[in-house]
């Protein structure tokens, strides 16, 4: 630990010696608008889709995903695997670097993964098959399991939105329960913290000391992340049309994710580029607080099935073009493994909704108010619109609420009765990119209050997480996620709304743009 404060003193005093430094050429810096303001910014802490987007280009993770979500080396040279399974040593590459100038060791490893398992479920899922986890020397990180978990490095690799975040020791240790006070990453951009107002303004400088892997390709989160900028800013610009204005304009270079309405005006622009780079899309959902009437009744759930139409929230949040959404989805996105129709009846074909109403008088609901939540943000408020209409029409008394996000968030953790603060439902949007798999998927939880927001409670649906868990090959996987499905409809967590994929839409010159989401590695100027 002397040698660490040697550096860091060191360090500081090389910075405050140093001239000020001039700001990078214009067009070495790119300029870009996320669909959600970044406002907090620990990763582990916070799994938010900015928060995440951000935590890509401060950090680095020992396992990348390439963009079939298979896990590969990223900060580990490889692993070894022995005694049936139970013994995994993994070996970190030569010349990884802190952006406080220290070198990452084995301990720091060892610190992030047990921060990171204290917040995802993913994680816990490994930690509760590990018996011991050390550092043997600077560069050795040693799991010795007391089952086989064939799913480890897809666990470390960034499965899920909580990002497995290496960081130094001495940050790793704080309390996961609060956010980190420094963004000190090891990934290819460094967090220009003066710089920051959170919700409005946040700037990265390229990290010169970031060793690339020298093997593979990019693809997603895996491979060699070249940068091409010495800097990145990110910027909120008003509403939508404000945005797109500004990119056609050419005052920005890259809007993460313009509104459906915007699409077609930015595509007739020949100065901008309008595609889909996130195939694996977003499924928009109800999700329901279980604690409290008429929704902790799982046959009111279940007659809600009936009243959710699909295509009709689809046309809603991307407009009329089939290519870019799809109804009859379940539990998965098309493009998982993992896809199957199995029950897909409950939310497809023709809506009844005097049969809806009917079986909600079946199951005893009696008019109640319903306090729905809806964040104003994205797009939040069409599908919240549109699902609240399609609950009105099956006879719920809707109490539609709009608030930001941060208020949603705050609310949503309050398990008291809707009349005293709670609530009883709110709109929100799966990521599949996070939710394509049984382990990561949290709205599939049936862990009661001791797990997350809503509070279902399954032990069918926990069982079948852990059989798949457990499963030796795909296809044990895929049939344990066809009964998967069939139980999601049995115990309702929650109803999947339909898919959709964004489009998002950049400067012409703006080429290699990465798939999945927007990182900042990859991606030039022409």
């Amino acid at each position: 630990m002397r040698r660490r404060n040697m550096l860091r003193l060191a360090t500081a005093a090389t910075l405050l010696a140093a001239p000020r430094v001039a700001r990078p050429r214009p067009e070495r810096t790119l300029k870009f608008v996320p669909l959600i303001n970044l406002a907090l910014l620990d990763p582990v802490f916070l799994g938010n889709r900015a928060t995440h987007n951000h935590a890509y280009m401060v950090f680095d993770t020992l396992y990348g995903l390439d963009e079939t979500l298979t896990a590969r080396p990223q900060m580990v040279e490889g692993h070894t695997v022995e005694e049936d399974g139970t013994t995994w040593t993994l070996r970190l590459r030569d010349g990884l670097r802190f952006h406080d100038d220290t070198p990452v060791l084995a301990r720091d490893v060892v610190a992030s993964i047990r921060r990171f398992a204290a917040r995802d479920q993913f994680g816990q899922a490994l930690m509760a098959a590990t018996g011991e986890l050390s550092a043997p020397d600077d560069r050795t990180v040693r799991f010795r399991l007391t089952r086989p978990f064939p799913h480890l490095p897809a666990a470390l690799g960034g499965s899920s939105n909580t990002m497995p975040a290496i960081m130094p020791e001495r940050l790793a240790s704080s309390d996961p329960f609060r956010p980190v006070s420094e963004m000190v990453g090891s990934g290819p951009y460094r967090f220009m913290q003066a710089e920051f107002n959170a919700g409005e303004r946040a700037a990265y400088e390229r990290f010169a000391a970031y060793v690339p892997r020298t093997d593979g390709k990019i693809s997603y989160t895996a491979g060699p992340k070249v940068t091409h900028f010495d800097r990145v800013e990110w910027r909120s610009i008003g509403d939508d049309a404000t945005a797109a204005a500004a990119l056609a304009r050419g005052e920005i270079d890259w809007v993460e994710s313009p509104s459906a309405d915007q699409v077609p005006l930015l595509a007739r622009n020949p100065d901008v580029t309008v595609e889909v780079r996130e195939a694996s899309g977003s499924i928009a959902i109800p999700r329901f607080n279980h604690l409290h009437p008429p929704f902790d009744n799982p046959a009111v759930r279940r007659a809600l099935l009936g009243a959710i139409d699909q295509a009709d929230v689809m046309n809603a949040v991307a407009g009329a073009d089939r290519s870019l959404w799809r109804d009859r989805i379940g539990l998965f996105g098309p493009t998982s493994p993992l896809v199957n129709e199995a029950g897909i009846e409950a939310v497809s074909g023709p809506r009844d909704y005097d049969k809806v109403k009917r079986d909600l008088a079946a199951a005893g609901y009696r008019g109640e108010p319903i306090v729905v939540m809806m964040g104003a943000i994205g797009f939040l408020p069409p599908i919240s619109h549109v699902g609240a209409d399609q609950l009105r029409k099956a006879g719920m008394n809707v109490d539609l609420q709009t608030m930001d996000m941060p208020a949603l968030f705050r609310r949503r953790a309050n398990k008291a009765p809707p009349g005293e603060g709670g609530w009883n439902a709110y709109f929100i949007i799966n990521d599949c990119l996070f939710t394509d798999s049984p382990a990561t998927n949290t709205a599939i939880r049936g862990d009661g209050k001791a797990g997350n927001d809503g509070w279902p409670d399954s032990p069918a649906l926990e069982t079948l997480r852990q059989t798949w868990l457990d499963a030796p090959d795909l296809v044990a996987e895929k049939r344990i996620a066809v009964q998967l499905q069939l139980q999601m409809w049995r115990d309702v967590p929650y109803i999947p709304m339909g898919h959709w994929v964004r489009s998002a839409a950049h400067r012409r010159n703006i080429v290699d743009v990465p798939w999945g989401f927007p990182a900042f590695y990859g991606v030039r100027r022409v």
